[in-house]
């Protein structure tokens, strides 16, 4: 039975509004935009912007804003880099290749 008065109480601190239904919402929809990386803008109080950027994990690559603007997304990025890969020193590029 004290399960059952815990869980009411629960629900009753419970920040929720009773119109929230997320029973069709799909967990982890946003993982992977996530992993990619993402800014937050803080405003404060007194007028001031904070902006941080919050970095993806060790393997992915990090564009900076002045090259975003001509590398949109991953496909573009890519297409470059695979015209600049034949102008690779040629150990450089089996090395590459083997791994």
């Amino acid at each position: 039975m004290k399960k059952a008065i815990s869980k009411i109480v629960h629900m009753e601190n419970n920040d929720m509004r009773a119109e929230y239904n997320f029973t069709g919402g799909v967990r982890g929809k946003h993982y992977r935009a996530m992993q990619a990386g993402y800014t937050i803008t803080i405003h404060k109080v007194d007028g001031t912007i904070v902006v941080k950027d919050v970095i993806p994990k060790k393997s992915a690559v990090v564009l900076e804003p002045d090259i975003r603007a001509y590398f949109p997304d991953s496909e573009s990025v890519n297409k470059a880099l695979r015209c600049l890969i034949p102008l690779l020193p040629k150990k450089l590029r089996k090395t590459a290749k083997k791994s």
